[in-house]
């Protein structure tokens, strides 16, 4: 990571964990993650790009700075890994929307020149943000410590959304078009947007109201103008990724003639949401291959971080999603491990700035494994704990950890639980007696790190 730190009782980063501080996914231009990354950056020309910040932050980056209530869940330590109790790996990307806004506000070069494409956005009034994050989490193929998330911020001068707001009045008297509220606001809204002959079918029948505010330092119109644009500048990046997509399966499938892709619908739909830092907020989902596909959380800025960072007059949006998620949907990637993988049969499928299906290569055959133990009857006792001690024991060996059975001793009262713990390697064959012998280290730490009585 660069850097010391002191440890203290807060302290619960694995080496396992630290260990991944240093792979940077994102800037291996052939990675999966980093063609739709690179991908999504091209998509917003206007913002400066971010994505070699450091991991390490701050609490009061990640929690205090957005918002978090000071009992919220994921402050706790079996949701985050702390480095000490001020310090932690970032579990969001959100953790540096103030840190950004007041480096411009500040000229803070140090932060500014780590920007891709700054000069486009000289002031930080709008970045995106790629990084790895870290979140304790259970075990399975759609769940890792470490992911990935985009992070996306626009600014207007209140004045600027002002001047705009009036002109757009001005040209539908000067046409003679019918007013209206913007699809952000309406009761119901279905309608279309295009780019190239693609189009998003719009379904938003979302409304900002007691159930999804808008904060009282905003007006109307100011409120009307962010979530239009917001929502316009999504629709236009999720048909260029889609499009993409489907071209490539499209491909992959041998498919040459039908269908023109650049003349495909995709239904896009908007729905209420609540975020600490937004309001109001929505979640934009995309119906692709037959499933609604949860793209991204967005909203309208809380008006106390733009305070914060010495911008009270502007106001602002904000988006933010996992990579992963949908790099598997559009790739065609079964399981998450596979990112981290060096084995040259996936490596070597991808090109820098194309999407294509993922050819799966040999799958090894599994072993599994059961852990019963008793649970201690002092102290707090948490899943998350389990998953990091077998992570940590077997790295990428285990594919999915699955509590298969609890229950509670009707006389002691003590409670017994039995995991099922899965081996699969994705590059090689395992034998029966090196599981045999992690498994025996997974049951010793077990009984020497969490306090539980083996069954």
């Amino acid at each position: 990571m660069g850097s010391s730190y002191p440890a203290d009782e807060w302290t619960n980063a694995t080496q396992a964990i630290l260990s991944k501080t240093g792979r940077n996914l994102l800037h291996h231009p052939s990675h999966p993650l980093a063609i739709l990354k690179d991908i999504i950056f091209k998509e917003f020309p206007a913002f400066a790009h971010y994505d070699s910040l450091s991991p390490v932050v701050s609490t009061a980056q990640n929690f205090d700075s957005l918002g978090f209530s000071s009992d919220h869940p994921g402050r706790s330590k079996s949701d985050t890994y702390y480095i000490n109790k001020d310090t932690l790996l970032r579990t969001h990307t959100s953790a540096h929307q103030l840190q950004l806004l007041v480096a411009g506000t500040q000229k803070d070069v140090g932060l500014l020149t780590q920007a891709k494409n700054g000069d486009k956005a000289p002031g930080n009034e709008r970045f995106l943000v790629a990084a790895d994050v870290y979140r304790r989490d259970e075990i399975d193929s759609s769940h890792y410590p470490v992911f990935h998330q985009m992070e996306g911020v626009c600014t207007f001068s209140r004045k600027e959304i002002q001047e705009m707001v009036l002109k757009v009045s001005a040209d539908k008297e000067a046409t003679g078009a019918n007013g209206g509220k913007s699809g952000a606001s309406s009761a119901s809204d279905s309608s279309q947007t295009e780019r190239g002959g693609r189009v998003a079918q719009l379904m938003d029948t979302t409304i900002i109201g007691t159930s999804n505010p808008k904060q009282p330092e905003h007006s109307v119109s100011e409120v009307d103008f962010l979530a239009e644009h917001m929502k316009q500048s999504m629709n236009r990046m999720v048909i260029q990724i889609l499009t993409k997509a489907m071209a490539a399966k499209k491909s992959s499938d041998g498919q040459t003639k039908g269908n023109n892709v650049g003349d495909a619908e995709f239904p896009v739909r908007w729905i209420d949401a609540y975020f600490p830092f937004t309001s109001p907020s929505w979640e934009m989902e995309v119906l692709y291959q037959g499933e609604w596909l949860e793209i991204c959380g967005c909203g309208v800025m809380k008006q106390g971080i733009l305070d914060a960072a010495g911008k009270p007059d502007r106001v602002g949006w904000a988006f933010g999603f996992g990579l992963e998620r949908l790099a598997m949907l559009l790739f065609g990637i079964p399981d998450i491990r596979l990112f981290w993988s060096n084995d040259p049969r996936f490596t070597e499928q991808f090109l820098p700035g194309q999407i294509n299906t993922f050819r799966p290569i040999s799958r090894h055959p599994p072993c599994t494994k059961d852990v019963s133990f008793w649970i201690p009857s002092t102290g707090e006792f948490h899943e998350n704990d389990v998953m990091d001690l077998v992570r940590e024991t077997a790295g990428d060996l285990v594919e999915g950890v699955k509590l298969v059975d609890s229950f509670t001793h009707p006389k002691t009262g003590k409670t017994s639980r039995c995991y099922r713990i899965n081996y699969c390697s994705m590059d090689r064959n395992v034998t029966n007696e090196e599981i045999n012998d992690i498994q025996e280290k997974v049951r010793d730490r077990m009984v020497r790190q969490l306090g539980v009585a083996l069954r």
